[in-house]
């Protein structure tokens, strides 16, 4: 080892360390701490650049110590920020995401040693791997029902670029605390680069469709008729209907405040607030769904007398034989049900919401009321809407173009 050059004053700790130097620091840590923060590398020169960038760091603020591997630094992050903080879904959706993709794969990385590279090539390895491969969902089955991958014939079940996108949006998130909590200069997950997704249209009925699904479920006596209604006429999302309270509602002033809904979350039926604030506002009861929630209380009551001592009293308007609430798939099916007995196209629940948008924007309505009567927090989400269906203004316009340049 040669000698090194004549130190200046305040590096005497820079000194050599086996086959090369190194050199410590004293920083304070993010807890609050003093401690040594030490450097490596083959030559002099080398650790005294990373000495005096170390000494800008701690000057400039906290300084960790002791980096944790991103796996260890997941399951904190799951359990102190975002069980706390955030939804259950929305923690149901993170754990999903960092266990299947992120933790196999780049777990035993070092925060600080994580690069864009690492990240970039792990959302590619991700798009392009069969995930029942990957995760042994046909080898799962008992054997006698195994029937693609399990048997040698793989069924290329590849995630889709929304979860993808999904995947580094939670690693993005990772990332970001971990910046925030001194761990990590930058987040390198934002610096990576995905395909451009094409949106997909999503389906939506006509008037006349819309009538002859209520129609058909009114002549049939459907029990979730009225609940039908408030999705097609007030467009509420499907948990707002099952969470629906009848003391949420005001028969005096035919108002309905849209503040519960029901969720499936990890194995829970959950009672719990909407998304938003905007969601609170009091909505007018239009006639056809006042007159579809009066006979809905009416049925209720006749099933509740017919029940005794079975029937568990939830406050919920739409409800099972013995008052228990519904399950969000059993609704998805009823609705598939009626589609068919309708003769009408197959659409979903959430769809059905975007019916009710695009009847609107068919009529004329400024997409400020649209946004109300939605509950939509931006203004945005509207007019993405608003901006795929065209409204009969936009039809006249493009006829009276087409006549003025007939020949």
């Amino acid at each position: 080892m040669s000698r090194p050059p004549k130190r200046g004053n305040g590096e005497g700790s820079i000194y050599p360390y086996r086959a090369g130097y190194a050199g410590h620091v004293w920083v304070t840590t993010p807890d609050g701490h003093r401690r040594r923060k030490y450097v490596y590398g083959k030559s002099y020169d080398e650790v005294r650049r990373k000495w005096i960038e170390l000494h800008a760091r701690a000057r400039a603020g906290p300084v960790a110590t002791a980096v944790p591997r991103l796996g260890e630094y997941v399951s904190y992050w799951l359990t102190n920020i975002v069980k706390p903080t955030s939804a259950p879904l929305t923690y149901n959706k993170y754990e999903i995401l960092a266990r299947l993709y992120i933790a196999p794969r780049l777990g035993r990385k070092r925060l600080d040693r994580l690069s864009a590279r690492d990240v970039q090539v792990m959302l590619n390895e991700v798009s392009g791997e069969c995930q029942c491969c990957a995760q042994g969902k046909d080898a799962a089955r008992p054997e006698s029902k195994r029937r693609c991958c399990a048997r040698g014939d793989c069924c290329r079940d590849y995630p889709s670029l929304a979860t993808v996108a999904a995947i580094r949006g939670c690693l993005r998130s990772i990332l970001s605390q971990a910046a925030r909590d001194e761990y990590v200069a930058k987040n390198v997950a934002a610096l990576t680069r995905l395909p451009t997704a094409r949106r997909t249209r999503r389906s939506a009925w006509t008037t006349d469709e819309a009538r002859r699904f209520l129609e058909s479920a009114r002549e049939d006596r459907d029990a979730l008729y009225a609940a039908y209604a408030l999705v097609l006429v007030l467009g509420l999302r499907k948990g707002e209907v099952l969470g629906l309270t009848w003391d949420a509602i005001n028969f005096d002033r035919n108002e309905v405040v849209i503040s519960r809904q029901i969720q499936r979350v990890g194995g829970q039926l959950l009672h719990r607030e909407t998304k938003t604030d905007a969601s609170d506002a009091p909505l007018p009861i239009p006639p056809i769904c006042l007159r579809a929630l009066k006979e809905r209380r009416s049925t209720q009551l006749t099933a509740w007398t017919g029940s005794g001592q079975l029937w568990h009293e939830a406050g919920l308007v739409f409800t099972t034989r013995n008052g228990n609430p519904i399950e969000p798939r059993n609704l998805n099916r009823s609705w598939d049900t009626r589609c068919r007995k309708a003769h009408v196209r197959r659409i979903t629940v959430h769809d059905a919401r975007r019916t009710c948008a695009t009847l609107l924007v068919d009529l004329d309505v400024h997409p400020r009321v649209i946004m109300q009567i939605l509950r939509h927090a931006q203004v945005s989400v509207t007019m993405d809407v608003y901006a795929q269906v065209p409204s009969a203004a936009t039809r006249d316009a493009l006829r009276r173009l087409g006549d003025s340049l007939g020949v």
